[in-house]
């Protein structure tokens, strides 16, 4: 992968030379012994029994990793679990209501788009199959709703289509069903679900290279209606950035890229709140990063651990409106790679790439 290039531009970070000093109050990152295999574009899920379900992703050829593992936080080690219905990575992973993991989607690594799903039971240890999507699709997002279905969301899917459609799984009846769909299609894209369990949809893109159009837009979807409402854009466009909901109810929007790509990451920050429909300016990170989707985690203690998409992961505190460099074992790959909350406020960051490396099978853990 091409290094960025020096310099700074209306708020764009172009290159991060070296190690940034860590702050001693933001916590440190330490290594655990390696996953089974390298994985980028993977899933992690924290279950309920404190352990990590890690599922998929893309070797370091490229190649679908068809295996998952179990994270266990007591003895810092991988075990093998599984073994998967179908190879997939850029797909979806979500936690059901019932302890169960939902993995929907994704690619198969040659070049066909997945339509199927499987459950994943952490009592057993197999996966199953279930339902299939209506449509097959990769570098969707699915969020759980309030009612316990999960919403599948937008994504690309054969021919270079850009989906702006959406969908609904049940786990009463193992079945996916379409609802409404967005304004426009989205790849890349970031949703988060509301204090009253609407879903905000943010930025994205569509189109390919000199095509390709980055959206500053956002939606939200009422699970009432089954319908998206246009609301307030960011301050700019982005994709392949990260969203997370603050316990004060508002939205923080960081990183991403814009038509650059990794020659035009972002630092910046910003904040939508709900009862305005509006997006503010945040303050910046102290790293640009991008492709960490999934990685912006919510502390007990009410921060905001930003894991992925640079080689340096950072605690955000609310209250005080600043960002600090978490220390440790830092120079992470960090572009698609995963994470997951463990018991007592800590955190597993596993895989990715980036820095010109191939996937990795790293694993990192974060003490506060």
């Amino acid at each position: 992968m091409p290094m960025p290039r020096g310099g700074r531009v209306a708020g764009v970070v172009l290159l991060s030379l070296g190690a940034y000093t860590a702050d001693p109050g933001a916590g440190a990152l330490r290594a655990v012994p390696p996953m089974d295999a390298a994985r980028a574009a993977h899933s992690a899920s924290a279950l309920t029994d404190g352990t990590i379900l890690v599922a998929g992703g893309m070797g370091r050829e490229g190649q679908p990793v068809a295996g998952a593992v179990r994270f266990d936080p007591r003895t810092d080690r991988f075990t093998p679990t599984g073994p998967m219905q179908t190879r997939r990575f850029s797909h979806s992973a979500t936690l059901l209501q019932n302890g169960r993991v939902l993995l929907a989607g994704g690619y198969d690594g040659s070049n066909a788009y997945l339509s199927s799903a499987e459950i994943y039971d952490p009592r057993t240890g197999r996966f199953t199959p279930t339902g299939s999507l209506g449509t097959p699709r990769a570098d969707h997002v699915a969020v759980l709703l309030i009612d316990g279905r999960v919403l599948v969301i937008g994504g690309v899917t054969a021919g270079w289509g850009f989906l702006a459609s959406a969908e609904l799984y049940d786990p009463a009846t193992g079945r996916f069903a379409p609802t409404g769909s967005m304004a426009v299609p989205r790849e890349s894209q970031v949703a988060v679900r509301l204090v009253d369990g609407t879903v905000l949809v943010v930025g994205g893109h569509r189109g390919r290279q000199a095509q390709i159009v980055i959206y500053a837009s956002a939606e939200v979807y009422s699970p009432a209606t089954g319908r998206f409402t246009t609301t307030g854009s960011m301050t700019i466009p982005r994709h392949k950035h990260d969203g997370v909901l603050l316990p004060d109810g508002r939205v923080l929007v960081n990183g991403g890229a814009d038509q650059r790509d990794d020659e035009g990451t972002f630092r910046s920050t910003e904040f939508y709140d709900q009862r305005t429909g509006r997006f503010s300016a945040g303050g910046d990170m102290h790293l640009a990063r991008y492709k960490h989707r999934g990685t912006s985690l919510v502390l007990p203690s009410g921060k905001i651990l930003i894991a992925g998409g640079a080689p340096q992961s950072e605690l955000f505190d609310p209250a005080a409106h600043r960002f600090a460099v978490v220390g440790g074992d830092a120079r992470m790959p960090g572009q698609f790679s995963a994470a997951a909350l463990l018991p007592g406020g800590e955190a597993l960051i596993a895989g990715g790439y980036g820095g010109g490396q191939g996937a990795t099978d790293r694993a990192w853990r974060f003490s506060p």
